[in-house]
């Protein structure tokens, strides 16, 4: 059941018959192409998609997405964000969108020397600008890593939504790790996990996702293997953290278990990790209406001694004791 959960991270609603096959309208099938490329130190190419402030940039913040997801993923929150000043840069994360991969899935090694190389990219084009990372889901998990890798300088902020950081435990991992030798390519999809999850309560951006061609629709074990290693390292590298950190959840989040999003608050840096917990939020914070994550992003950054405009502050706080004195 954990295995199958896990699948859930993003792909929970992702099912099958194939998108073209349903009636849709074609701005939620469009093709945005690339803004530029990033080269990196293997000879690959990861496709970027830039979402441009409204006028002089005062802030760059380099996205990581989500499983399944890709470069698109940013298209509900970024419009909020360009109008207070921040340049988005969203690059395909390597195996998926148009950054396509061996067997589906390259190796934790790998993604976190992209997003290195990545993060040195924005610090080069833009020295002068202060530089965020920010990751939903699997994208949380490679924010965190990259962070903890990144010799001087070091970005000016870490924002995390509803990130992936945990492990399956045992013996699933032990099960997960046979499957994976004998069966590696087993396709997987939502199709195969029991019961019915919502993602986001945002059926607009849910049917853009779902017919957007960059979206990744199913995967494979040895996919699903990998990405339990990138989050279980993840969890180990928490305590390492030294960028000042906004964690954002959704109190209806059916993805990550509540014991995950508890055990990574109690291993990272009190003094350096600002709780938000989006009353009313599900998983996909990315997608959520009414621009309440990149409002609470915003004041974040701008004012970080206030109260966040959601209230996921104050409602964290009690998240965190009701969980403490269960």
């Amino acid at each position: 059941m954990a295995v199958f959960l896990l699948m859930a991270l993003l792909g929970g609603c992702q099912t099958l018959p194939a998108p073209q096959s349903l009636p849709h309208r074609p701005a939620e099938a469009a093709f945005i192409p690339a803004s530029t490329q990033i080269a990196l130190s293997d000879g690959r190419r990861a496709p970027v998609r830039l979402y441009p402030a409204q006028g002089t940039p005062h802030g760059i913040i380099l996205t990581f997405h989500g499983f399944g997801d890709s470069r698109d993923a940013w298209e509900v929150m970024a419009p909020a964000l360009n109008r207070a000043g921040f340049l988005i840069v969203a690059p395909d994360v390597r195996g998926f969108g148009e950054f396509p991969t061996r067997g589906g899935w390259s190796t934790t090694d790998r993604m976190i020397a992209d997003a290195v190389e990545e993060t040195r990219w924005c610090q080069q084009h833009w020295p002068d600008l202060p530089l965020y990372l920010m990751g939903e889901s699997m994208g949380g998990t490679i924010a965190l890593l990259a962070s903890t890798t990144l010799p001087a300088p070091h970005p000016d902020g870490l924002i995390l939504l509803a990130p992936a950081i945990m492990t399956i435990g045992e013996p699933w991992q032990t099960l997960l790790e046979g499957w994976n030798l004998i069966t590696p390519q087993a396709r997987l999809t939502g199709a195969h996990m029991p019961g019915h999850h919502v993602a986001t309560g945002n059926l607009k951006a849910l049917r853009r996702m779902f017919f957007d061609p960059l979206t990744r629709h199913g995967t494979n074990v040895h996919a699903l293997r990998g990405l339990t290693h990138l989050m279980s390292r993840a969890l180990e590298q928490v305590p390492s953290v030294r960028t000042p950190t906004l964690l954002i959840w959704g109190d209806r989040d059916q993805f990550v278990p509540a014991s995950a999003t508890r055990r990574l608050i109690r291993q990272a840096p009190p003094s350096l990790f600002r709780l938000d917990e989006l009353p009313r939020g599900y998983h996909l914070i990315t997608r959520e209406p009414h621009d309440r994550p990149a409002r609470d992003i915003i004041s974040w950054i701008e004012q970080p001694g206030r109260f966040l405009p959601s209230g996921g502050d104050s409602a964290a706080t009690m998240w965190l004791w009701l969980e403490q004195t269960r």
